[in-house]
């Protein structure tokens, strides 16, 4: 078959696609293309961000309905609805305060409904016992209760001016109402800090101590002088001098002395180790010693007679032959 001469290649290729096309003016812009595909990406993000929303809200509500007391109406209808009773109580950070006071400050216990007590009014409680400083309460539903406590704990005992007191870290006293017979035991065992300042000092210089065990034991008492640095008694009465705020290097040479020569366990008044390069060791006075009398003569009685078997004694001034 012949092709027509008249018939063109590209006539029939415009033809083809000339319909196909459409027109410039009736294709989206580039913006348009661009936001196009962003609203794909965006309507999910949207959809998440609105149901975080929604969840965020419904517990914020959940726990202003645990904690305030204005709500508390709607905590008793959520009672009365359907109780969920506590099955777990979890304490955590109790070391000195007993499980019982913790409890009986809470105001409920398991089996009771879990939005049958005010967690604010719980926690108040809770900050009164003798060593909490601060206490949270929390709910976990379904069934969770759980108090976190931060203790005040002492570390020493510190005397001033006769009168003894238990101090934290920060120098501040720990009240002691409410002490068990297990308690008192421990404090036995707390060193005791003694003079004006000695509370707000004591943390430092109780913790270079506690470095050197073998020197620890044998210190009964820990003396503030001047306010500026520390006297240390050991159990025999001897007192060693430290330098101001060079406890941990003396309490150091301490223990090296004690092993190498028995320092701590002699008989000696002083151990002066305020100078870094030596040390003075003052020696107890000698005991005086008690006099030695000599052998008294005895005397001769007035009436006493004379012995005849001696010669007489003359009393003209001459000897006798």
């Amino acid at each position: 078959m012949r092709e027509d001469p008249s018939f063109q290649r590209d006539d029939f290729v415009r033809e083809r696609y000339s319909g196909a096309m459409p027109p410039q003016e009736n294709r989206p812009s580039r913006a348009k293309l661009f936001w196009r595909r962003q609203r794909r990406l965006v309507r999910p993000a949207i959809v998440l961000l609105v149901v975080m929303g929604l969840a965020g809200a419904g517990m914020r509500l959940l726990y202003d309905a645990a904690s305030e007391e204005r709500f508390a109406p709607l905590r008793a209808r959520l009672v009365e609805m359907e109780p969920l009773p506590i099955r777990h109580i979890v304490i955590n950070g109790r070391g000195m305060t007993s499980e019982a006071s913790i409890l009986d400050a809470l105001g409920t216990s398991t089996g009771h409904p879990i939005f049958g007590f005010s967690v604010e009014a719980a926690r108040q409680r809770l900050d009164e016992l003798p060593f909490i400083d601060h206490a949270t309460v929390e709910r976990h539903m379904p069934d969770t209760v759980i108090i976190t406590l931060v203790e005040r704990t002492p570390i020493a005992v510190w005397q001033d001016r006769g009168h003894f007191m238990l101090i934290n870290r920060a120098g501040e006293e720990v009240p002691d109402q409410g002490m068990t017979g297990k308690n008192a035991q421990a404090f036995l065992q707390l060193p005791l800090v003694v003079g004006e300042g000695a509370n707000t000092a004591a943390a430092s210089v109780i913790d270079a101590m506690n470095h050197e065990p073998v020197v620890k034991s044998q210190i009964t008492a820990l003396i503030r002088v001047g306010n500026r640095r520390w006297n240390a008694t050991l159990k025999d009465g001897t007192t060693v001098l430290l330098p101001e705020g060079e406890e941990a290097a003396a309490f150091a040479r301490l223990a090296r002395y004690q092993q190498s020569m028995r320092l701590l366990e002699r008989p000696v008044q002083s151990i002066d180790l305020r100078l870094p390069d030596r040390m003075v060791v003052h020696q107890p006075a000698p005991p005086p010693q008690a006099p030695t009398p000599d052998k008294p003569t005895p005397e001769k009685p007035d009436n006493a007679k004379p012995d005849p078997s001696l010669p007489s004694p003359r009393t003209d001034g001459t000897k006798q032959p």
